[in-house]
């Protein structure tokens, strides 16, 4: 049992559960490991929204900020998590609305009908057999889901010492960012569906209508005419690939390809190597296999708000989310633990 003493206290005295909890549920992680119930070669991600202990009618409007009376524990864990970027510093965008009782549970709409405050519970699973490898309580945004990957995956790698050949996830972790992180930090390969919005739909020709050159790192638009790069990039991530407006202009397919610009160009992601690698991944037998597997994610969430009955939250505060989701998924894996592990033989009188 962990010593108290090396624990932190919150402002009424009582120490904070969640050192512990964590424990408790790396302790049922090992105990599945040995047993010979992790792989370690394939691992699933997902969130899910779970509603916060928040009234939705009590909520102010989120550019006038708390007010100066509000306080209590969830308010300081809130004030404390603002630089974390698994909450308050995951965007920059100010919520439409705020609770004053957990500040830190984010206003969202994200699954259609009323509005709500949310936390977002994270799983890293292993698809042998669904064991829950991690567990990350987040703000109920695309940005910190996608810091909770990683830390889930940076966190059983430096712990546990699995190397996951293979990530299987949905178009949520499928930023060009996110996939080259996966790949070159990594070596893990992307079975992710890819985020492009790359299509255009005014007609005109889209980013997949032009090949690339790998080895002379250029572009050939549908007329065979060569877009090239200065190496500059935009936004720290980004090359533009221009057309000679000499070319563009005497083009007959200038209509369907710049119609409202002296010249064309194309933009490629610095990570558009993992991106081709996640589409091809997508196209292929794995990649077909790779989004069934990624129910079992799905049907670990269904469990956790269909029979443990965990669709709103009884604590406030990130802590509070924090302790309940670890308590959750360590009553996921012990229940997995007990159901595949088979009893002892009854020794003989």
């Amino acid at each position: 049992m962990p010593d108290h003493s090396t624990f932190s206290k919150n402002r009424h005295g009582r120490f904070r559960e969640s050192d512990l909890l964590r424990r408790v549920f790396e302790t049922v992680l090992q105990r599945c490991i040995r047993e010979g119930l992790v792989g370690g070669e394939a691992f699933a991600i997902d969130a899910s929204l779970i509603k916060a202990d928040a009234n939705r009618q009590k909520g102010i409007e989120g550019e006038k900020g708390l007010p100066t009376e509000a306080a209590g524990r969830a308010v300081e864990e809130y004030m404390a998590v603002l630089d974390d970027e698994a909450f308050g510093a995951a965007t920059d965008v100010v919520p439409k609305f705020v609770s004053p009782a957990d500040p830190a549970a984010r206003w969202t709409g994200a699954q259609g009908g009323q509005a709500f405050f949310a936390y977002s519970t994270n799983y890293l699973i292993d698809v042998d057999n669904a064991i829950i490898v991690d567990v990350e309580a987040t703000t109920a945004i695309r940005q910190a889901e996608v810091m909770a990957a990683k830390r889930m995956i940076e966190r059983s790698i430096d712990r546990f010492d699995l190397y996951p050949a293979r990530l299987l996830g949905d178009s949520a972790y499928g930023s060009a960012e996110m996939l080259g992180w996966l790949v070159y930090e990594h070596g893990i390969e992307p079975h992710v569906t890819v985020f492009d919005k790359s299509t255009r739909q005014d007609g005109t020709f889209s980013r997949d209508d032009f090949t690339y050159d790998h080895v002379g790192d250029v572009y050939s638009c549908p007329a065979g005419k060569m877009l090239t790069t200065t190496g500059s990039r935009v936004d720290g991530a980004t090359l533009r690939y221009r057309a000679s407006k000499f070319d563009c202009q005497a083009c007959r397919l200038k209509s369907r390809c710049c119609p409202k610009e002296p010249a064309r160009y194309v933009p490629r992601s610095i990570y558009e190597g993992a991106r081709d690698m996640a589409r091809q991944i997508a196209s292929s037998w794995q990649g077909r296999t790779a989004r069934r597997l990624r129910k079992k994610v799905e049907m670990l969430f269904a469990h956790l708000k269909r029979i443990l009955k965990l669709d709103r939250l009884r604590l406030r505060g990130p802590m509070g989310a924090r302790d309940e989701f670890l308590l959750a998924a360590t009553a996921q894996n012990l229940r997995k633990l007990a159901k595949l592990i088979p009893m002892p033989s009854p020794l003989p009188a």
